[in-house]
């Protein structure tokens, strides 16, 4: 499963490309806001820092705006993934961007239905939004699970990009379950490597080592 960044902090994407484990970043108008940068500033900088893609969201309602800002987006950079919304409109622009060869993002998606038009529609990604629907007491594995059995029965190249994860568990069931890539805030993915008992044993082990008296070093 590919690991994406969910932010457009350029501080925290640098902290865990260095590691070698982003394959992407994601972003939208309220982290963009949340960054206070002008969007094509921050975006050139991400995709400078990231080889893979880097998804920048029109902001227009109409398919024809889509389709100009996506345009105007795509020439940031060579690995810009234009994202659109799934909205009817947010379709006939997939359409009219995966038609010219551009990477296009449909996000917002809440069913299965969504997703089976994205992926008729071109989509490179389709980005069902786990964190929302379980906010509605709702399960938003299984979306990704019916997402999942729907791609593979019919040979659907669109990935299943799992977003709004919200905890480890989240990118857990993920990895199961088989999304092609999850998005996660930086956060998220700096907890996968803690666990307690990890802490304990490790505890345990300097405590033993300082009555040795010895150094490695």
């Amino acid at each position: 499963m590919k690991f994406f960044v969910d932010t457009a902090d350029i501080d925290a994407i640098r902290d865990l490309s260095e590691l070698g484990i982003v394959d992407g970043v994601t972003t939208n108008p309220s982290l963009i806001m949340k960054s206070g940068r002008d969007i094509k500033e921050v975006t050139k900088e991400i995709c400078d820092l990231i080889d893979g893609p880097v998804s920048a969201e029109t902001v227009a309602l109409d398919a024809e705006g889509m389709v100009a800002e996506g345009r105007e987006l795509a020439k940031i950079a060579d690995n810009i993934a234009i994202k659109v919304p799934l909205t009817w409109e947010g379709l006939k622009a997939c359409k009219t961007l995966s038609g010219e060869g551009r990477m296009v993002n449909v996000t917002l998606c809440f069913s299965a239905n969504q997703a089976l038009l994205a992926a008729k529609a071109g989509a490179t990604f389709i980005s069902p939004f786990i964190g929302r629907l379980d906010d509605l007491n709702l399960d938003g594995m299984d979306l990704i699970a019916e997402i999942r059995q729907i791609y593979d029965n019919y040979g659907f190249e669109t990935e299943i990009l799992a977003a709004s994860i919200r905890n480890v568990n989240h990118m857990k069931e993920a990895a199961l379950i088989g999304a092609d890539v999850a998005t996660a805030p930086p956060g998220v993915i700096h907890a996968m490597a803690s666990h307690v008992m990890t802490d304990k044993g490790l505890d345990a082990f300097m405590k033993d080592w300082a009555k040795t008296g010895q150094k490695i070093l």
